[in-house]
């Protein structure tokens, strides 16, 4: 019997590649999307790309189709830039919009109707940022409000077809989200999420009964702290 296909987008590390892990073990063939991967064994196809530049991603999907059809989309792939709203240059605001808004709107373009045909799931990775006013991440947490609805809007286009939708909401989380950013996680373990918890989450998801859609799952770590970078 030929495996689902799911597609994980930012699957080189951080909660991409844990995602894309656990997604493997849950018996699908995976195809992890990234920019660069490391040289080491993972449990899924490691597919180095640049997501900005959607023809050639577009065209590997069309070749995919050859080969089976694609029951579950994972939008992951995300930048973010900190800072006074003012102080961010352009080039940084477009990368943001580009990847944590519009990447992910036209894939799940490209994607709808095999999910909706074989009763899949699109899974988004947004952000507690989307739930509330984000001071110095203004443009991040509005692309991430906009993911979030986005996936309320499909799921109601989609249910009667039998497509679910989730929308995962993280808190900090152990990843290099923050490279961009003059802080980091914080040192305290029950500070901070691991990218694990997010494939806990993501697969909590993935294992409910058919007609259940876990439609919005927000993550915290039980104490709040972050970490000044130094240098």
């Amino acid at each position: 019997m030929q495996k689902k296909i799911a597609v994980v987008t930012g699957a080189s590390s951080g909660i991409g590649e844990a995602a894309a892990e656990r997604i493997s073990r849950l018996g699908f063939r995976v195809i992890g999307i990234g920019r660069s991967f490391s040289e080491k064994d993972r449990g899924f196809e490691a597919l180095s790309m640049d997501l900005l530049d959607f023809g050639p991603l577009r065209e590997f999907l069309r070749s995919l189709r050859r080969e089976g059809e694609i029951s579950l989309l994972v939008n992951n792939a995300g930048v973010a830039y900190y800072g006074l709203q003012e102080e961010l240059g352009e080039k940084a605001l477009r990368e943001l919009i580009r990847t944590d808004l519009e990447l992910p709107i036209l894939l799940t373009a490209l994607c709808l109707r095999e999910l909706k045909k074989n009763r899949g799931q699109l899974i988004n990775i947004s952000s507690v940022t989307a739930r509330c006013p984000a001071p110095r991440a203004a443009a991040y947490g509005a692309a991430k409000a906009g993911l979030l609805r986005f996936g309320e809007s499909i799921f109601e286009e989609g249910r009667k077809a039998g497509l679910r939708v989730s929308t995962i909401l993280p808190d900090m989380t152990e990843s290099g989200l923050y490279r961009n950013a003059d802080f980091t996680v914080s040192e305290e373990p029950l500070a901070r999420l691991l990218p694990e918890d997010v494939a806990d989450a993501l697969e909590f998801i993935l294992t409910r009964r058919e007609g259940v859609c876990i439609s919005e799952l927000v993550l915290k770590p039980q104490l709040k702290g972050i970490r000044k970078k130094t240098g």
